[in-house]
């Protein structure tokens, strides 16, 4: 059952990542293509370095909020977003200190691709609505990423990382749209 979805996720990436957008972010795939281009130890280099910024910018996005933030259930959801993409990013730095550190330029691309989420999270008057409507294309993103990490990693732990943020990422978007449609928004 658990494969089913994961498969079904994978094959709707595209079409979810293509249809929710984010005003502040360029949704075309140029962070997907300088990482489809790269290999191995590269890669790994590359989409860590890139995740690292993708999941700082959740981060920034959550404590932007954090205190303006009134539904029980965004609350917590911005609360688990501050505990376990600051803890990955731990982990991430960690790991990239054995593969040479910090890949700049992947950073850099990643850092373009994050301007602007937070001044449009700032400009909606409703942080319950903003954050979990900003939330949507910035987890299909990473989902991009990280499928196609599934594909190119050559590291057992960017592989685990990759697939866990499929799966969480995943769900929260499911449970996201779930809150937006009982709110008729």
């Amino acid at each position: 059952m658990k494969r089913c979805a994961l498969l079904l996720t994978l094959s709707l990436t595209p079409l979810a990542h293509a249809q929710m957008t984010m005003p502040g972010m360029n949704h075309g795939t140029p962070m997907n293509g300088s990482l489809e281009t790269l290999k191995g130890r590269a890669f790994d280099r590359a989409f860590l370095s890139m995740m690292i910024v993708h999941h700082q910018g959740a981060v920034d996005m959550s404590k932007t909020v954090l205190n303006n933030v009134k539904d029980t259930q965004v609350k917590r959801w911005t609360a688990d977003i501050l505990s376990v993409q600051q803890k990955e990013i731990g982990q991430m730095n960690t790991w990239l200190k054995a593969l040479g550190g910090m890949d700049k330029s992947a950073q850099n691309g990643m850092m373009s691709e994050m301007t602007g989420m937070i001044t449009t999270l700032k400009a909606n008057k409703d942080s319950d609505r903003g954050l979990v409507e900003g939330m949507l294309p910035h987890h299909a993103s990473a989902i991009d990423m990280a499928s196609l990490a599934l594909q190119k990693s050559s590291d057992a732990r960017v592989l685990g990382l990759a697939r866990d943020i499929i799966r969480t990422q995943a769900n929260e978007m499911y449970v996201y749209r779930q809150w937006l449609i009982k709110r008729g928004l």
